[in-house]
């Protein structure tokens, strides 16, 4: 039984083995023709799909290939459009030059019949003009023989009566410019001027050009000639000036030109004097010690007028020439006094006008430096002053302003013109300045003899101190216009044969007078 159920079993086993391996190959099969049929299909897709890329790809070629076509043949069709348009301009132009040559063809013709004309017209005018100038010649020569002069004087009558109209016309030409200028150049200047003086009030004192030493009594008139006179030649040996003794009383004079060193030799005999030991030793101490001392004072003064004035950086020399300015007099004027004034007046000026205040102080402090060594050094003030000043680094501008402010080289700036005005306003004001009566009586007999050489003049009378002339003409040789030539011609003589200061007044009076009696 045991037996027969393990036969049962090795055989169901072994069925259901088969049955297995058979429903397995079965599934095998089956999923074999799946596959086989996924190919077929994938396959059959792929050949529908490359024929239809196949004739989308024919169909994009034939349309591409349609458009270049149409392309190639719009290009061809503008071409010749181009061509045709080109073909016709060329044609317009060539028929354009046709007509231009055959209208210069006649214009040459034109040109050769007026060539023609003109020059028988040529022949015709020449022949004329000789019949002409044998006409103007005849009427010449019978014009000549009725006036009875000749064609040279008429011309030159002619000629001078032209020129005569034509100076009369400019002197009134002049005349009224002139005028209209000074007017407004004289409202101007003369506020500028009133400005400057109102608003400077300088204190002045005239000095001597001598320096006086008043004694106790006479007695020490003796004490300093000394035995047989060598306490008098040791002081002027030790000073270099001349000790003049004579029947002043109670006085000494001191001379010499160099005023530093009479002033020097004031101190040193003031000392003595009051010391009361005068002998040669002892003059040459105190000499020396008033030497020194002399030249603290000048130095602490050049350093004092450029403090005033604002002038800052000046060379040490400049100030020691600015300090012996102190001693140093022109016709009574101190000098160093009257530069101070000028650098005032320029500097009021320069602010009114809108200059730099400071160079024009500056250049009017500066101006008369020459006068500190003009007595040692050939050459007038001003071109040794520029020097000096050029010499010590001053700027150009005040170096050419020193030179010209008496006019050894002519101005060039406003501000060379400034220190013009400024010195001649320091200089000429009443009370500045000392004048001896001979050069003073001088100078207004050389102003009446100038105004006397010119034509037409009968009377001058230089008035007002020499700031005015006043001149009388004939009025049958100088007429109005000629009045106002005559007083500019007068003026610039006065300018280049006279010095003086300021300016003057040139007036040309002219009348005329008719006087009839009643009987």
């Amino acid at each position: 039984m045991t037996t027969q159920v393990l036969i049962y079993s090795i055989v169901f086993a072994v069925v259901g083995i088969v049955a297995g391996f058979l429903l397995k190959k079965k599934m095998e099969d089956s999923r074999q023709q799946d596959i086989e049929s996924q190919r077929r299909k994938l396959l059959e897709n792929a050949l529908t799909e490359a024929t239809q890329i196949k004739k989308n790809a024919e169909l994009q070629i034939k349309a591409e290939s349609l458009q270049l076509r149409q392309d190639a043949e719009k290009d061809a069709h503008d071409l010749k459009l181009t061509l045709l348009k080109e073909e016709e301009l060329l044609s317009q132009r060539v028929e354009q030059a046709n007509r231009k040559v055959d209208l210069l063809d006649k214009r040459e013709m034109d040109l050769l019949n007026k060539e023609e004309s003109l020059a028988s017209s040529q022949v015709k005018l020449v022949e004329r003009t000789k019949e002409i100038d044998s006409l103007i010649e005849e009427q010449r020569s019978r014009l000549e023989t009725i006036s009875g002069i000749s064609r040279e004087e008429a011309m030159a009558k002619l000629t001078e009566s032209i020129e005569s109209e034509a100076r009369m016309e400019a002197a009134k030409t002049i005349v009224r410019i002139e005028n209209e200028m000074k007017i407004e150049a004289d409202k101007k200047a003369k506020n500028i001027l009133a400005l400057a003086i109102s608003r400077y009030a300088g204190d002045y004192v005239a000095e001597k050009t001598v320096s006086v030493v008043p004694l106790p009594n006479d007695e020490m008139k003796g004490r300093i000639i000394g035995r047989e006179g060598r306490n008098i030649r040791a002081i002027e040996a030790a000073t270099g000036i001349d000790i003049i003794i004579d029947d002043t009383p109670e006085a000494v004079i001191l001379s010499g030109f160099n005023p530093v060193r009479r002033e020097v030799a004031r101190q040193a005999l003031e000392q003595l004097i009051v010391d009361g030991r005068i002998h040669p030793a002892r003059i040459e101490e105190v000499v020396a010690k008033v030497e020194k001392e002399l030249e603290t004072t000048m130095r602490d003064s050049g350093e004092q007028a450029t403090f005033d004035v604002g002038a800052h950086g000046v060379h040490h020399e400049i100030i020691m020439l600015l300090s012996r300015l102190r001693y140093r007099t022109s016709y009574g004027q101190n000098v160093l006094q009257h530069s101070l004034e000028v650098a005032f007046l320029c500097g009021i000026m320069a602010a009114e006008l809108g200059l730099d205040v400071k160079q024009a102080k500056r250049a009017g402090l500066l101006h008369d430096i020459g006068k500190a060594v003009d007595h040692e050094v050939e050459g007038s003030h001003a071109s040794i002053g520029a020097n000096l000043a050029k010499k010590y680094g001053e700027p150009e501008a005040i170096v050419h302003s020193i030179a010209a402010h008496h006019e050894d080289v002519a101005p060039s700036s406003i501000l060379d013109v400034l220190v013009q005005a400024a010195d001649s306003l320091s200089g000429a004001r009443p009370g500045a300045r000392k004048e001896m009566l001979e050069s003073y009586v001088k100078r207004l007999d050389d102003l009446e003899q100038i105004a006397m050489s010119f034509k037409g003049v009968e009377k001058s009378f230089a008035i007002q101190a020499g700031r005015e002339i006043r001149i009388v003409v004939d009025s049958n040789d100088v007429n109005d216009p000629a009045a106002g030539l005559l007083s500019k011609d007068i003026a610039k003589k006065i300018e280049s044969d006279l010095t003086y200061p300021g300016q003057i007044r040139v007036t040309v009076i002219r009348e005329t007078r008719s006087v009839q009696y009643a009987k």
